[in-house]
């Protein structure tokens, strides 16, 4: 079979190939067509080199990038691998390097980048850029931080169940649910929403598999999310903690360095390295690693290391994903995910014989309980790890819902997101025992607000202006779903910033911590008063019913609110700050019903701003019955050129919370 790319009408391509290192050669010279820029700035990123074309603002990211050391950790990892998958991953490599040369992208002309060679092991690279900050170790030092200001008895106010840096809703409905008598796996994995997308729609075949799915650009096959027709699987962040922060003690002596750990002073090794930045002189910095691992912070008399399982490991699971191709049934999947690492999930799948698959992959070390809530020192033996905890699963019974809060993975962390998507979702599985794949989208876009109740509830009925109290009747009476067009929608979300201003003035006492920029949004009070609110109103140390009386007030007073949709709008990111649309572009009102606590999870940052930047990267309903009635939607389109055709022709659907079928007809 020669090697063959057809597309949709969506341009989604369909990859054909006559063997499994022809077909993902074909992957890399594919996703390098589509994608070019996206993959080189992924390139440049784990190897910290962005600023020198992106400028100043990039250093702090290419500093902890080389001191964290991701480059080295993605060769060792690599050079780990077994020979069948190395022989793989390069053959993604070497078809990246075959089409790369050739791409066009306008953000190429833009920064005078020319796009370089990769290395075998840059997928590994890119990879562990994209998860190092997943599972939330920022979190240490804010903990960290508000017991010293506020003292230990503090440290706890702030782990409230709240947003992660990255979720995920997912479902597995069983066969006796549905109208085929075989199961569904739907969902939507949730991410800051980039231009172009962090997935790409996308089937793979050969003679010894044929799989559909969502492939991350710059990484072989289907990590994540993949139908092959007899077994379907996805994931959720499972907001694991397996990633410590510790307290140093470093003594130099001339060129070397020595840290203190449980057993006394030890070498730790030293060497420096150049960041060349564009419009500025080069930035030379220190990269230091002790026993526990690379250091990441040294700064204002602070020295922190950071250990994590793939650089004490040397391994990604990487090996995982040509086995996940090649599975045909629930039990080959769950038997490939055990050697799974990095970064810790939770699985569902189902096959076409009725297996059901419910478990948790990766690694997460057992250690002192400390360790998950705050920086721990270095020379204390009580705070080393002490081998990996056993991976919770559970037997499927019924339909099963996943939004990252505290269920199968509960033991493996101390930090999930709220309760709200994960109840609602199992509200609304419960609720009937006929479902199909076209009624998906009335899950994924629910608009209920779970967390509404925690204000709402607490509206006082005493002491009220007119104005506020017909504020109120009008709040007490809303069906609290967020809907684009409701004024009520908005007026509750301008009622919540309003309480969560008065809040953070509570704690100004935590502003302006004394941190390297790379981690100023993570200690950021607003931030998480915003992310903690339903903990706070809970506080017994708070006087909360003046607070919400005085919001209330305001709020009250201040000119009619607009529908929800006016402010509460998607702004995809993008290094370089391009546009979404190019002038000759007709506009698309980018109105988003949702909020971060619906099952329609649309995250802005309650009480700073309502715009939307965090949202469905994907969304993707999978049938066992019948591969070719799967749906699927991306929020922007298959191409990263902006003009092109299929940039961004799915985000009108998108937007809708529509899918489109998975099998289009094909177009030359």
């Amino acid at each position: 079979m020669n090697p063959q790319v057809t597309r949709d009408a969506y341009g989604v391509p369909h990859l054909q190939a006559g063997d499994p290192l022809t077909l993902v050669h074909l992957q890399g010279a594919n996703a390098a067509h589509d994608r070019a820029w996206q993959l080189e700035y992924a390139r440049h990123r784990f190897n910290g080199t962005t600023a020198a074309f992106l400028g100043p603002d990039a250093v702090p990211w290419d500093t902890f990038a080389r001191q964290s050391r991701l480059a080295d950790t993605a060769r060792q990892c690599f050079d780990a691998l077994d020979s069948s998958t190395a022989e793989w991953v390069t053959a993604y490599v070497d078809g990246v390097n075959s089409a790369l040369p050739s791409a066009e992208a306008a953000e190429f002309v833009e920064t005078g980048l020319t796009p370089g060679v990769w290395e075998p092991w840059t997928p590994l690279g890119i990879w562990l850029a994209v998860h190092i900050l997943f599972a939330g170790f920022p979190g240490k030092l804010w903990r960290t931080h508000v017991a010293q200001r506020l003292g230990d008895e503090y440290l706890q106010l702030f782990t409230a169940e709240g947003p992660v840096s990255s979720g995920s809703n997912g479902w597995l409905i069983p066969g006796s649910s549905t109208t085929t008598g075989q199961a569904i796996v739907a969902g939507d994995p949730h991410r800051y929403i980039e231009h172009p997308g962090v997935y790409q729609q996308i089937r793979l075949a050969c003679p010894e598999y044929d799989v559909l799915g969502l492939a991350v650009p710059g990484i072989p096959g289907l990590a994540h999310f993949g139908h092959s027709g007899k077994v379907a699987w996805a994931i959720t962040n499972a907001t694991a903690d397996y990633q410590d922060l510790y307290d140093e003690q470093l003594r130099r002596t001339g060129s070397s360095v020595e840290a203190l750990g449980p057993s006394g002073w030890a070498p730790a090794s030293l060497h420096t390295e150049v960041i060349e930045v564009a419009d500025a002189d080069p930035v030379t910095i220190d990269v230091i690693e002790t026993e526990r691992g690379p250091i990441i912070v040294d700064h204002a008399g602070q020295t922190l290391s950071l250990r994590y399982p793939p650089r004490v490991l040397k391994r990604l699971g990487f090996e995982v994903m040509p086995r996940l191709l090649k599975a045909a049934t629930v039990d080959e999947l769950d038997a490939a995910l055990e050697d799974w690492v990095e970064p810790v999930n939770v699985v569902m799948a189902a096959d076409v014989s009725g297996g059901l698959l419910h478990r948790v992959a990766g690694v997460v070390p057992q250690r002192h309980a400390a360790n998950l809530l705050r920086v721990v020192p270095a020379w204390d033996a009580s705070f080393a790890w002490d081998g990996w905890h056993p991976m919770p699963r559970r037997d499927v019974t019924g339909p099963i819902a996943m939004a990252n809060a505290r269920e199968i993975a509960a033991p493996l962390g101390v930090e999930f997101a709220a309760p709200h998507r994960h109840h609602r979702i199992h509200e609304l599985l419960l609720s009937r025992s006929d479902w199909s794949v076209g009624d998906m989208p009335t899950i994924h876009t629910d608009t209920y607000l779970g967390s509404a109740a925690g204000i709402l509830d607490r509206l006082p009925s005493v002491d009220l202006s007119t104005e506020a109290v017909a504020l109120r009747n009008e709040l007490l009476s809303w069906d609290r779903r967020m809907d684009a067009t409701s004024t009520t929608a908005s007026t509750y979300a301008a009622l919540r910033k309003a309480v969560i201003a008065r809040l953070t003035d509570r704690f100004s006492i935590l502003e302006n911590p004394d941190c390297p920029e790379i981690f100023a949004p993570y200690l950021d009070t607003l931030a998480h008063v915003s992310f903690a609110l339903e903990n706070l109103l809970e506080s017994a140390d708070l006087d909360i019913t003046p607070i919400i009386q005085a919001a209330l007030e305001d709020v009250a007073a201040a000119k009619p609110r607009p529908p929800w949709g006016e402010t509460h709008q998607l702004s995809p990111l993008h290094p370089l700050r391009t546009p979404l649309f190019t002038p000759s572009e007709a506009p698309i009102d980018l109105a988003l019903s949702g909020d971060h606590h619906c099952v329609w999870s649309t995250s802005s940052l309650p009480g700073f701003t309502d715009i939307t930047l965090r949202a469905s990267a994907a969304r993707y309903a999978w049938d066992l019955a019948d591969r070719s009635a799967s749906a699927w939607v991306v929020p922007l389109g298959t191409s990263g050129r902006q003009g092109h055709p299929h940039h961004h022709d799915q985000l009108p659907l998108w937007l809708r919370g529509e899918l489109i079928p998975v099998t289009q007809p094909a177009v030359d």
